[in-house]
């Protein structure tokens, strides 16, 4: 009997993530921007947590892996091109766009589109086991949520916004798909050798968060993939 509610541990917190997704999902449509960001964060705790109960556990299963991705992408595709989706309403377009404005918001549900092929790239792809090739998905949904809070005021009054938020979606759903290795945040140890990288990272997280309050999250992530960038070319050099 034990077993039987071990191995649903994993699952039903998988589920908490899908539903904090949905609610950051409802919010980010009422353009509620800053409660779509505490749900995504909410969301990306859950999906974290998953994965590790699922080893101690082990109470590893198909149906998991699945459940999980289908979860993420709610929670990191679908609750962000909601969040631009708001945004694009939001955003005051020329007269001459009048016969295609109505429509362009649509454009948003791209991120969405390109979250599940990550997704499904992830699960297949063998090389992606202790570091990741294209931009994870949490973290390109942190990206919008911390950008739409920070930056709001400007993005709906600035004559420039549209174009800035269509080519940060075309520029974002690339970088989920793209061949570009990027580091993850696991540590397997504490010396500076084998994580330089993440050390690196993180000590340049804390001046951008005191510096940038909410929008740091968005530029700690524009930091992440920057740096992985760098690091792909130093070790090619």
């Amino acid at each position: 009997m034990a077993n039987r509610f071990i191995r649903h541990i994993p699952n039903t917190v998988t589920c908490c993530n899908l539903f904090s997704g949905c609610i950051a999902g409802v919010m980010a449509f009422h353009a509620n921007y800053m409660m779509a960001v505490l749900f995504i964060v909410l969301a990306a705790v859950f999906d974290f947590f998953d994965g590790m109960l699922a080893r101690l556990l082990d109470a590893k299963s198909p149906i998991g892996k699945d459940l999980d991705s289908l979860a993420d992408d709610v929670s990191f595709g679908v609750a962000p091109s909601l969040i631009v989706f708001s945004l694009l309403e939001e955003v005051q377009m020329s007269d001459t766009l009048d016969c295609v404005g109505e429509w362009l918001p649509y454009a948003a549900f791209l991120i969405a589109v390109f979250s599940a092929l990550r997704l499904a790239k992830f699960n297949i792809d063998t090389r992606q086991t202790t570091s990741f090739i294209g931009l994870p998905t949490p973290a390109n949904a942190l990206f919008w949520g911390s950008l739409a809070v920070g930056i709001h005021d400007w993005l709906i009054v600035s004559p420039y916004a549209l174009w800035v938020l269509l080519g940060l979606v075309l520029l974002t759903s690339w970088l989920l798909v793209a061949e570009i290795p990027m580091f993850s945040l696991k540590f397997k140890n504490l010396g500076w050798r084998d994580n330089k990288v993440r050390f690196v990272f993180l000590l340049v997280c804390i001046p951008l968060v005191c510096l940038f309050r909410i929008s740091g999250l968005a530029a700690i992530i524009i930091w992440y993939a920057l740096l992985s960038l760098l690091t792909q070319r130093a070790n090619k050099i």
